[in-house]
């Protein structure tokens, strides 16, 4: 039996959508309500960079294993890679635009700035997300705490004695109350 492509459009069946709808959503970042229609699959990550053009956070392994993508929901680092977008509905989410005060930098992206922190720089948003709450954690006394605690964050370049420098700079300067 052949089957021929139907060359008539007009007989043609109109496509029948399968999978999951969009749903209009409301996530508060950065101190502001963010409106996008989303699928509920869709990760906290791709909400972010594809829907409310917020690119900081950077997509590394997708999988969970890198960091790049580390945010703070209610306070608390957390992998917008492996959360859904939905799940965050309601809750407070920071990206790595939202720690600066305006013009000011956090004592954390200066102390990056200070020490090197970064090579290329991909993995520097997770970074310093990481170690800002490291630091308000109480996880920044040591090199071997701070490598044990900022291990979740990998860095290609291996700039990881840079990052550690720059996580007690930026340690010394929020203790000192610098903002």
């Amino acid at each position: 039996m052949t089957v021929e492509p139907s060359t008539s459009r007009s007989t043609a069946e109109p496509a029948e959508f399968i999978g999951p709808s969009r749903i209009m959503t409301t996530l508060h970042i950065n101190g502001h309500d963010c409106y996008a229609v989303l699928e509920p699959r869709t990760s906290l990550l791709d909400a972010l960079r594809e829907h409310l053009q917020l690119t900081g956070t950077k997509k590394g392994c997708d999988q969970g294993g890198c960091g790049a993508c580390t945010v703070w929901i209610d306070n608390r680092r957390v992998l917008a890679c492996l959360t859904l977008a939905l799940a965050a509905e309601g809750r407070e989410i920071t990206t790595i635009e939202g720690v600066a005060d305006g013009e000011n930098l956090h004592p954390v992206q200066r102390a990056f700035l200070a020490a090197d922190g970064f090579q290329c720089g991909y993995c520097t948003p997770g970074q310093i997300m990481s170690a800002i709450k490291c630091i308000e954690e109480g996880h920044a006394e040591s090199d071997t705490e701070i490598a044990e605690w900022m291990s979740g964050n990998i860095c290609r370049c291996a700039a990881y004695q840079n990052i550690r420098d720059a996580v007690r700079i930026g340690r010394d300067a929020m203790r000192g109350g610098a903002r």
